[in-house]
């Protein structure tokens, strides 16, 4: 056959690239819950939800602190004993401040970018 051909092998096994790469909703950040969530009056409302059926638990079961929606009572309590929500508690804390390269705004930055944006 005249002319050059393909090389074999040539997948490089994409799959897992194509994955990260999509969009996904992401959880609330520490700042949005620190200056939003945890004031009074919004704690009650988001703590006092109604029947939602398409949230895990009808929405009855929803912790603050990593804005987060669990099937029981008994998961949420079991939730508020584990590492990650103590360690966010104790950020709470500490004031975030936005770094000087970022943007002031709360929940502001590049999109999809999941880790936190604020320098503690």
């Amino acid at each position: 056959m005249p002319g050059p051909q393909r090389r074999s092998r040539t997948h490089k096994a994409q799959r897992d690239v194509h994955r990260a790469a999509r969009t996904r909703a992401f959880p609330r950040q520490l700042d949005q819950i620190q200056h939003i969530d945890l004031l009074p009056e919004n704690r009650e409302k988001l703590e006092a939800q109604p029947l939602n059926v398409d949230l895990p638990g009808l929405g009855q079961h929803y912790c603050v602190e990593c804005a987060k929606y669990l099937e029981s009572d008994i998961a949420l309590k079991s939730h508020w004993k584990g590492k990650y929500t103590n360690g966010d508690v104790r950020s709470f804390g500490i004031p975030l401040t936005p770094s000087k390269s970022r943007n002031g705004q709360l929940g502001s930055g590049a999109k999809g970018n999941a880790r936190a944006r604020y320098a503690i």
